[in-house]
């Protein structure tokens, strides 16, 4: 629960925005493209913490990935809310975004790594959980402290309340254990591994978690040969869109999403993944396509706005949604109590 935690933070931090960026719009006079800019730039950063995200995240654990992922939160809400002109702003916000993309990898990774297959599918939907949950708090935060603040400062508070519950957020995941996985496999400390899981699993003997820690030294294999993968205008009904919209993102694909980093360790591909990905060399890096995708479309949309009518917009998320319907029927596999290492096999990464 405390990793799902930062879920939250990545909700908090994507939506709080939303409550001052006319504000920063009218205080620094920003045309379409600053204000494109400054409304994208934590996007921005999210993309680069999801394609860099794998690095850390397998170099130096789970665990203390987690615990800056925190920091940045932090950092960039304090940033953000002090933010003397739209540079610093975006810098900021910037760094926020950091944090968001490396959340959505290595957040979800360690709670499939330390869930049975069993309850793994609720514990990972926590994180998703936590987004939407953020987004509320941060609504509600917003429309308070927009009523009982002066308008001046108040886009300021807006941004920076964010730095409260980062700071919790950080000191709660000084409590976690590493992931048992990432002991045994990344961190070459067995002994260490099957301690942890023989705090997730008090049922089992000293037997069964020795058999269990063979199981997923046996599932890594040759990482260098692992590499097989398939590459992957009347107001009733534009609220029901949206709110059919809004649903669908925060309680279907996004949260499959956020399954997508633990396939890509099976990969083999380590942290060089995520680019090599990125560009087409192997499997596609779902998590950094899409944001990259949504800070281009937080980037454009403004003048997308100004340059066509609405039917012309919806209409190619409506082609899209359809394009993304006819991939889930015929290219993805059912997940829900498959354990991790058979689940390699199902999708077909074979060992030497």
């Amino acid at each position: 629960m405390i990793s799902a935690l930062a879920g939250f933070l990545f909700g908090l931090d994507a939506v709080v925005i939303s409550g001052a960026e006319q504000k920063i719009q009218a205080i620094w006079e920003l045309d379409s493209l600053w204000h494109g800019l400054c409304m994208s730039a934590a996007l921005w950063g999210t993309v680069l913490g999801a394609l860099l995200g794998g690095w850390p995240t397998e170099r130096f654990g789970r665990r203390p990935t987690l615990i800056w992922i925190g920091m940045l939160y932090f950092v960039s809400a304090v940033g953000s809310g002090m933010a003397l002109d739209q540079y610093i702003f975006m810098v900021a916000r910037f760094i926020g975004g950091l944090g968001i993309g490396v959340a959505t990898v290595v957040s979800p990774l360690y709670i499939s790594e330390i869930s049975p297959p069993r309850m793994r599918g609720r514990l990972v939907g926590l994180f998703q959980f936590n987004i939407v949950l953020g987004i509320l708090v941060a609504f509600v935060s917003n429309y308070l402290l927009g009523r009982f603040l002066n308008e001046e400062i108040a886009w300021r508070w807006m941004l920076g309340v964010e730095a409260v519950p980062a700071l919790l957020y950080t000191a709660m995941c000084f409590t976690l254990p590493e992931s048992p996985r990432w002991l045994m496999v990344h961190g070459g400390r067995r002994d260490d591994g099957v301690a942890v899981f023989r705090q997730l699993n008090p049922g089992l003997s000293d037997a069964e978690l020795d058999e269990l820690a063979d199981t997923v030294a046996a599932s890594v294999g040759d990482r260098a040969t692992t590499a097989k993968f398939f590459t992957m205008r009347l107001k009733v009904p534009i609220l029901l869109a949206i709110l059919v919209a809004f649903f669908n993102q925060l309680s279907g694909i996004g949260a499959i999403l956020f399954f997508a980093p633990r396939i890509f360790e099976w990969t083999g591909l380590g942290k060089s993944a995520a680019l090599l990905q990125s560009v087409g060399i192997g499997v596609t890096n779902l998590v950094f396509t899409y944001w990259f995708f949504c800070a281009t479309l937080t980037l454009v949309f403004p003048a997308a706005v100004a340059a066509f009518p609405p039917a012309a917009i919806f209409g190619f998320f409506c082609f899209m949604m359809v394009l993304q319907l006819v991939w889930v029927r015929l290219m993805v596999p059912e997940t829900m109590g498959v354990p991790l290492e058979e689940m390699q096999q199902k999708l077909g990464i074979d060992h030497p």
